[in-house]
């Protein structure tokens, strides 16, 4: 009996480790995609959508919200409480801590959501919803995009994984903020004001070090239901509180809070919080009316274009033209095809696409959004895993010419 209370901690911590595998993530991930899209083309349509629309929560508190905006709002801020402590832990001692270094995945991001951007408005331009469906493609899906780098890119060098993860959580921040600056309805000053104090004491917590979840915990949830009320997405708390997380460990410390909140919620961020909200937001009726206007339609077409072919020039473009320009360098084991294989990644939208996609258009339009993001996403996973694997065999074969020994003449 001991040795099964002993063996059932080490299977879940176990159990958490494999979840916190990038491969997995992005396994995961599709899985709950391809569920919801089964589910909401089969006579089973009329229960998931019933399950995502029905209404849970307080009343009192505004928060009677439907499944599926609880796994948008709720579960969400979660995985970008996570991107966000990684980001920080980042720049404050890991390898974009020098400033040129730092420099180059936010140049290459703002490219990456710029180009897209133009170029889904010059697609969808002269249609009445040009002006709202050019947000959707200038976000990057973290977990989808590090799943497939770790997939097949193990030929890649380690830079690589670095670059991608900032550019994605940088963009990502950027649409998090396109998202609380265009999508804000209703802004209550009050509740700001709360939000902002809150998060002035979560700061003070940290700098007294304090480590209490009990204090934490209850805290954060209130940070949360304020920016919720004052109209700002409520995602803008996770990304918020990551921020002020204290990243450098004292010396008593094992390991400091932002490593180890990361440690802990990755599992959570990465089997249920983004699944689940793919679940509910991936869930799109293809019909034979739909797939036609999949072929023809302004905002399909719009969106496509931005994600598979804005995100690879404005990414690379962008990244180039910073190192040219000697605002920024590559890393020394990063080449310039490197890039152009890794920067294919970016038009991997999925999460935040889809999330922005449901905010910008009326309910009609937000289906095909989310259906072109759907396709675009999965086009560009293949496009980037065909040049990830050349780049790794072109690596590997160079490696063999410079391992292999002089001739004897």
């Amino acid at each position: 009996m001991s040795h099964r209370r002993r063996s059932a901690p080490a299977a879940l911590t176990e159990f958490a480790r494999y979840l916190r595998t990038e491969t997995v993530g992005g396994v995961v991930l599709l899985v709950a995609a391809a569920i919801a899209l089964v589910l909401a083309n089969t006579p089973l349509s009329s229960v998931y959508t019933a399950v995502r629309d029905a209404e849970l929560g307080p009343h009192f508190l505004h928060l009677d919200l439907t499944v599926g905006d609880w796994a948008k709002d709720g579960l969400l801020a979660i995985f970008f409480f996570v991107a966000g402590l990684e980001l920080k832990r980042e720049l404050t001692l890991g390898e974009l801590s020098q400033v040129k270094a730092a420099i180059l995945p936010v140049v290459a991001a703002l490219g990456g959501m710029v180009v897209p951007a133009a170029v889904a408005l010059a697609v969808a331009w002269g249609d009445p919803r040009a002006g709202d469906v050019w947000a959707v493609p200038v976000a990057t899906d973290i977990a989808f995009a590090l799943g497939v780098l770790a997939l097949v890119g193990s030929g890649m060098p380690s830079s690589a994984r670095v670059f991608l993860l900032s550019l994605a959580v940088v963009d990502d921040l950027g649409a998090i903020l396109l998202i609380a600056i265009l999508f804000t309805s209703g802004f209550n000053l009050i509740a700001a004001a709360v939000a902002a104090a809150l998060l002035g004491l979560y700061a003070y917590l940290q700098h007294r070090r304090v480590t209490s979840a009990w204090i934490y915990v209850p805290l954060a949830v209130a940070v949360w239901i304020a920016v919720h009320s004052s109209g700002v997405h409520a995602t803008v708390a996770g990304v918020a509180l990551a921020l002020l997380t204290r990243v450098k460990k004292d010396p008593y410390e094992r390991e400091a809070p932002a490593l180890r909140l990361e440690h802990r919620l990755q599992p959570w961020s990465a089997g249920l919080a983004v699944p689940v909200f793919a679940f509910f937001a991936a869930g799109v009726p293809l019909d034979g009316e739909a797939i036609g206007q999949l072929t023809s339609d302004k905002v399909v077409l719009a969106v496509f274009a931005g994600l598979v072919v804005g995100k690879l020039v404005g990414i690379t473009g962008a990244a180039l033209l910073a190192v040219r320009l000697k605002l920024a360098v590559l890393p020394p084991d990063l080449g310039k095809r490197d890039l152009v294989a890794v920067a294919m990644l970016g038009g991997v939208g999925f999460t935040v696409s889809l999330l922005i996609a449901e905010l910008a258009l009326d309910p009609a339009d937000a289906e095909l959004a989310k259906a072109a993001v759907l396709i675009a996403s999965a086009v560009a996973a293949l496009l980037a895993a065909a040049l990830l694997t050349g780049r790794g065999r072109a690596r590997r074969r160079n490696a063999e010419g410079t391992a292999r020994p002089a001739s004897a003449d």
